[in-house]
């Protein structure tokens, strides 16, 4: 069964993840107006600057619409900025910033400090074995974790996850070289029901797997 994945087309890697999803066998549109998002078997909301795309789902008359479809169950995976969108809560924000919300936790804006403090790491990600695993629904596998290479640019961090949050990865707890020491152990993967977040930029590393993860999601 082909699905069809849209992309937020408003700020940030659109290119990117329409590349990524269409090798993980997705159709592809970029997502701008309201009668494209009606049409879309589920979203990404990719990188960016979270306070810049809150403005422009305002005022393309997005965001209401998406808040709706979130509320109905739309499979959507926020990336960087995507998923500070997707959370019910936001720690360093401004005053005006609001979010879609739906997943169930609190997460930290520019947690890992300013672009030149951006770095690249290899996690153990819960869920993606060497070849990827999940069943049929997408939902992640206990047991089952591999690796990933990580992108951080100005990224947020989880800080705290409700009951039915499930934690797909976190940064190590011991300390290497490039990582700020205050980032050990911060939970930068969730999942949520058809809710995925990281905090890092999947589409940029030529691994596909992340994104096969929410095909999945999308098709159960």
């Amino acid at each position: 069964m082909t699905i069809t994945i849209g992309v937020l087309a408003l700020q940030g890697d659109v290119r990117e993840h329409r590349a990524a999803l269409e090798s993980a066998g997705a159709r592809t549109v970029g997502v701008r107006r309201p009668e494209e998002l009606a049409a879309v078997d589920g979203l990404v909301l990719p990188g960016g600057e979270s306070t810049t795309i809150d403005k422009l789902l305002r005022i393309f008359d997005l965001a209401e619409p998406l808040r709706a479809r979130i509320r109905e169950g739309l499979p959507v995976y926020g990336s960087c900025a995507g998923m500070i969108l997707l959370a019910d809560h936001i720690l360093g924000g401004t005053a005006d910033q609001r979010t879609l919300g739906g997943l169930d936790v609190t997460v930290r804006r520019n947690a890992f400090g300013r672009q030149v403090d951006s770095f690249e790491t290899d996690l153990p990600f819960e869920g993606l074995a060497p070849g990827g695993a999940a069943d049929e629904q997408g939902t992640v596998p206990d047991g089952a974790t591999g690796s990933v290479h990580a992108v951080f640019i100005r990224a947020p961090w989880v800080e705290d996850v409700g009951p039915g949050v499930r934690v797909l990865a976190r940064i190590p707890d011991e300390e290497a070289p490039g990582i700020p020491a205050a980032a050990a152990g911060r939970i930068v993967a969730v999942q949520q029901g058809s809710l995925l977040a990281t905090s890092f930029h999947p589409e940029i590393s030529g691994d596909t797997r992340v994104h096969e993860l929410f095909v999945r999601i999308a098709k159960g």
